[in-house]
C-alpha cells in the first residue's frame, strides 16, 4: 500500500486520538490490574481467553465482507491477508494456549458483552449501519468501500485497546509472571503489524466519505470501543481487587470522602482572573449598590492596570517564596512536619497578597448575579464535571464530596456546580462580602494557605462517623494542596504545577503513576485478605486526566 498523505493519516489516527481516555475504563479494570499484579485466578483468565474464539470468527467473516467490498486490488490483498492472519490463529488457536501455559475449556458460551460486540460487528459489515438506509443491493462502487470502511471502523479500536494496554502491562511482568506469553503475544512486533495495518485501511478507505459518512464511521469507531471496553470490564472475577475502589468494599462497609481543589484542578481558567475580568467589563455599568450606598468603582482602564500589577506581583513574589523554602539539599526521608513548617511560610505571603487584592478595591461592585451567570459558563477540565455528576448520581456509594479552594467566591464554585445536580456537594472557600448584592469588595478569608486547608480536611474527617470503613481521596495539583494530598488516604496529584513537584522532590515525595500504584496495591492483596489503601507516607499518585480518575474510583 503506497504511503498515505497527512489527510489520510489524521483520518486514520483521529478517532484514537479523540478517544483514548475511553482505554482507561479498561485499563482499571479488576481484570487488567490482577492480571498485570500476577494473581488474577487463572480460572478467570482462561474464561476470557475462550472468548477470543467468538470473537476470531467473527473478524473472519467482518474481514471477508470487507474485501468483497474494497475497490482497490492492493486494498483487497491488505485485507485478506489479515483475514488470512486470523483464520491461521483460529485454527491454531488451542495450540497457542497451550504455548501460552494454559488448556482451553472444552467449550465456551459468549458472555453478554461477548455477543453485543460480534453481532454489532457482523451487522456492520452485512450493511446495517444504524442511521443508515439498508439498500437492497450494494450497486455502487463508492457504497461497497464505504461499508469497507465501516467495517474497519468497528475493528480497529478492539485491536489498538488491547495492544495498547498490553504494552502498558508488560512492564510489571518478570520472567516468571503467569501470563507473560499471553501479554507478550499482543505486545508483538506481528500484532503490532496487524494493528497498524487495519488503521491504514481504515484512512485509505475513508478518504472519499463525505462529512455525514465521516460521522457515521466515528459512531461506530466509538461504539466498538465501548463493546471492547465493556468485554474486560464485564470479565467475571473471584478475588477481591483493589480497583474500583468505591467497589472494593460492600457499599454497606465502606464510606468514601472525596475532597478536590478548585481552580485549574476542575477548571480550565484560574477564578480569580475571571472575577477581575466581570470587575472590569461591568466597571462603566455599575456605579452603586441596589441598597442605594455608594460604592465609589475604578474606571475599566484603571481596574484592568491595577489587576495586572498585582498578578504580576503575586507571580514573582510567589515564585520568591517558594525558593526560599526549598532545603539546599534534598532531604533523605520525607517528613511530613518538616514540610508542614516550610508550608507554613507561605501562609504571610497568601494573607498579604489578599490584603492587597481586598485593598486595591478592583473586587468592589461586583454583582452576584453576575457572579452566578459566569459560574454557570465556567469551563472545567475534560471530563471533571461528568466524574462529579456520575458520583453523585449513583446511590449505591456512600459519598461526601468537598471543594476545598482558595478562590475568593464560594459563590462562584457553587453556581459552577449547580445545586440541582450536585446538592450533596459541599463548598469550602473564602467569600466575597455584599451589601444586598453587590460586592463591598472585602473577602470572609477563612482558607487562604495550605495549613487552614489541612485544617479543612482534618476536621472533616475527624468528624466521621467511624462504623464504616473510612476512606479519604484528596485531588489537586498545585502547592497548597501539599498538605491535604498527603494527609489523604489516596491523594491523586492533577495537572501538576512545577512547583509542586520541584518542592515534592526536595522533600522527599514519591510521585508514583496511579496504574502502577493500583498493580503494586494488587499484588499486596494476598487470598482472603481485605484490600486497602493504606500507603507508604510521602508517596502521591499522578494522572494524565480526569478519566483516569473515574475508571479509577468508579470503574467502567
Amino acid at each position: 500500500m503506497p504511503a498515505m498523505n497527512a489527510l489520510q493519516e489524521d483520518m486514520a489516527t483521529k478517532f484514537l486520538i479523540k478517544y483514548k481516555t475511553d482505554f482507561f475504563f479498561a485499563i482499571y479494570s479488576p481484570f487488567f490490574v490482577s492480571l498485570a499484579a500476577g494473581n488474577l485466578d487463572s480460572q478467570s483468565f482462561l474464561h476470557s481467553i475462550s472468548q477470543e474464539v467468538h470473537f476470531l470468527s467473527a473478524f473472519a467473516q467482518a474481514y471477508k465482507l470487507a474485501e468483497e467490498c474494497a475497490g482497490d486490488d492492493e486494498d483487497k490483498s491488505s485485507i485478506r491477508k489479515l483475514r488470512k492472519r486470523v483464520n491461521t490463529k483460529l485454527k491454531d488457536y488451542d495450540a497457542l494456549v497451550r504455548e501460552w501455559g494454559f488448556e482451553l475449556p472444552a467449550g465456551s458460551t459468549p458472555l453478554a458483552a461477548t455477543a453485543k460486540y460480534t453481532e454489532f460487528l457482523l451487522a456492520t459489515a452485512s450493511g446495517k449501519v444504524e442511521g443508515e438506509k439498508v439498500p437492497s443491493k450494494i450497486a455502487t462502487p463508492f457504497e461497497r468501500i464505504k461499508l469497507a470502511a465501516y467495517t474497519l471502523g468497528a475493528m480497529a479500536p478492539c485491536m489498538r485497546l488491547t495492544a495498547t494496554i498490553c504494552k502498558e502491562i508488560h512492564r510489571f511482568l518478570d520472567s516468571n509472571h503467569i501470563y507473560r506469553k499471553w501479554v507478550g503475544y499482543y505486545c508483538s512486533e506481528n500484532f503490532e503489524e496487524s494493528t497498524t495495518q487495519i488503521e491504514e485501511l481504515l484512512g485509505q478507505l475513508s478518504i472519499s466519505l463525505t462529512g455525514e459518512e465521516l460521522e457515521v464511521l466515528e459512531k461506530l469507531y466509538l461504539q466498538a470501543l465501548k463493546h471492547e471496553v465493556e468485554f474486560f470490564c464485564s470479565q467475571p472475577i473471584v478475588q477481591r481487587t483493589i480497583v474500583p475502589v468505591s467497589r472494593m468494599q460492600s457499599p454497606s462497609d465502606l464510606h468514601l470522602t472525596l475532597f478536590c481543589d478548585f481552580d485549574m484542578t476542575c477548571t480550565a481558567v484560574d477564578s480569580s482572573s475571571i472575577l477581575a475580568e466581570i470587575a472590569i467589563i461591568t466597571a462603566p455599568k455599575v456605579d452603586s449598590s441596589e441598597s442605594g450606598t455608594q460604592l465609589t468603582r475604578m474606571s475599566s482602564v484603571d481596574l484592568r492596570h491595577t489587576w495586572g500589577v498585582i498578578s504580576a506581583q503575586y507571580v514573582e513574589e510567589h515564585d520568591q517564596c517558594i525558593e526560599s523554602i526549598i532545603p539546599s539539599e534534598k532531604v533523605e526521608s520525607f517528613s511530613y512536619e518538616d514540610l508542614s513548617k516550610a508550608l507554613a511560610q507561605l501562609a504571610d505571603f497568601e494573607k498579604k497578597a489578599n490584603s492587597r487584592v481586598v485593598q486595591s478595591g478592583v473586587l468592589k461592585g461586583l454583582n452576584l448575579a453576575d457572579i452566578e451567570r459566569a459560574g454557570q459558563q465556567l469551563v472545567f477540565q475534560d471530563g471533571c464535571k461528568e466524574f462529579f455528576r456520575k458520583i453523585a448520581g449513583d446511590e449505591n456509594i456512600k459519598t461526601d464530596m468537598h471543594i476545598v479552594s482558595y478562590c475568593w467566591s464560594g459563590d462562584l464554585i457553587r453556581s459552577a456546580f449547580s445545586p440541582a445536580e450536585f446538592d450533596s456537594l459541599k463548598v469550602h472557600s473564602n467569600e466575597l462580602a455584599y451589601e444586598g448584592s453587590i460586592s463591598t469588595g472585602e473577602m470572609v478569608r477563612t482558607v487562604e494557605c495550605p495549613t487552614e486547608k489541612v485544617q479543612v480536611f482534618s476536621d472533616i474527617v475527624e468528624n466521621h462517623n467511624t462504623e464504616k470503613q473510612q476512606l479519604s481521596v484528596y485531588i489537586g495539583g498545585s502547592v497548597g494542596d501539599l498538605l491535604c494530598l498527603l494527609k489523604a488516604d489516596i491523594g491523586i496529584v492533577i495537572g501538576s504545577s512545577p512547583s509542586l513537584r520541584r518542592l515534592g522532590d526536595h522533600f522527599g515525595i514519591s510521585f508514583v503513576p496511579l496504574f502502577s500504584g493500583a498493580v503494586r496495591k494488587q499484588k499486596e492483596v494476598i487470598e482472603g485478605g481485605c484490600p486497602t489503601w493504606n500507603r507508604k507516607p510521602g508517596t502521591l499518585y499522578t494522572v494524565s486526566s480526569w478519566a483516569e480518575i473515574r475508571a479509577f474510583i468508579l470503574g467502567c
